[in-house]
């Protein structure tokens, strides 16, 4: 197998999406091609190493086929739309079983689905028993529908990651407590550190975590609490507790490669001035912060990158990173944000 064939194959495993039940959004998708372009068969496959599956079906009764046999295999491998007017006329298709037998497959058009990186996932295809070609309008309807169902395969990871998030989140609360009391241990009692804040103007934390998703709500928590014993407002208090989840997040996942032997540090001060200022640090190979993209711009939407710092910026008042991106600063008041000056 090829390099190129092993990325292409990573890629496609990483969209989680073989062998799972019909839906409406591919099968929809899958329709139109048919009716636009007039064809009483119509396909999204998908191509993995030995096979060719099918996704949404129009008219092909089998789920999958050989892919030593499929026609997408071919049209993975080509930049633009795959034609075939009359496979009887084409040595590469005329003796293969689709053509001699069922379905009688006597003409082809296929658009490689491409992902964002480049890889050929598989095709959304229209086929006949009968020669014929595709009209302009035909061709351009059907690079379009290749389009949305590139787009609908993305949100779908999207929100596939999103129920995995979701799924760690509850396993953490899990066992919520037990971390919690690894917390208090490690500074001394989370509870006596919280009593003392209305005796000083000033505390301050300092703690480590392991690169442990699951380690995370043990940390945002005791930070919480530190704020509510100072006097902050709950949905305050809240924006600083989904910030330091983002930004723990990112050092454990990106940072530390979500490596559970590496270590995270937390600084938290609090001032006389009502004011938090949290600091992460991770042992990271760092990044360019500015090259960080919109994740509001254009197809950016569909995508996880960028999301984190975003919403990062939206909670606090203040984020600057330091050390290439080792670092992350963020500052907060418990006080409503002061109004800008004329």
């Amino acid at each position: 197998m090829s390099a190129g064939e092993a990325d292409r194959l990573a890629a496609l495993g990483r969209y989680r999406i073989l062998d799972t039940e019909p839906e409406r959004r591919f099968d929809d998708l899958a329709l139109l091609a048919s009716q636009i372009c007039g064809t009483p068969m119509a396909a999204i496959s998908l191509v993995d190493r030995d096979r060719q599956w099918f996704k949404s079906r129009v008219g092909v009764d089998v789920a999958q086929t050989p892919r030593d046999i499929a026609f997408c295999a071919h049209a993975i491998r080509q930049p633009d739309l795959f034609i075939i007017p009359d496979t009887l006329q084409d040595a590469r298709f005329r003796d293969n079983p689709l053509v001699l037998t069922e379905p009688h497959i006597r003409f082809y058009a296929g658009a490689p689905l491409v992902t964002t990186d480049g890889q050929a996932l598989g095709t959304i295809c229209v086929l006949d028993r009968r020669p014929r070609v595709l009209t302009k309008a035909q061709a351009a309807a059907l690079e379009a529908l290749k389009r949305q169902v590139i787009s609908q395969l993305d949100l779908r990871l999207s929100l596939d990651e999103l129920a995995g998030a979701l799924e760690a989140r509850d396993r953490a609360e899990q066992v919520q407590e037990r971390l919690v009391g690894e917390l208090r241990d490690a500074l001394d009692g989370v509870e006596r550190l919280s009593s003392l804040l209305p005796y000083c103007s000033e505390c301050e934390l300092s703690m480590e975590m392991p690169a442990d998703p699951q380690a995370i709500s043990g940390v945002t928590e005791g930070v919480t609490q530190l704020l509510r014993r100072k006097g902050w407002p709950d949905d305050r208090a809240m924006e600083v507790e989904l910030a330091l989840q983002e930004a723990l997040a990112n050092a454990v996942r990106h940072g530390c490669g979500g490596d559970p032997n590496k270590r995270v540090q937390c600084y938290v001060t609090h001032d006389a001035s009502g004011q938090v200022v949290i600091v992460i640090r991770d042992p990271g190979t760092g990044f360019d912060t500015a090259s960080v993209p919109d994740p509001l711009a254009g197809d950016n939407v569909f995508k996880p990158s960028g999301r984190g710092i975003y919403l990062i910026n939206r909670l606090m008042d203040e984020v600057r990173f330091a050390d290439e991106g080792r670092e992350i600063r963020m500052r907060k008041s418990g006080g409503p944000p002061p109004r800008p000056t004329r």
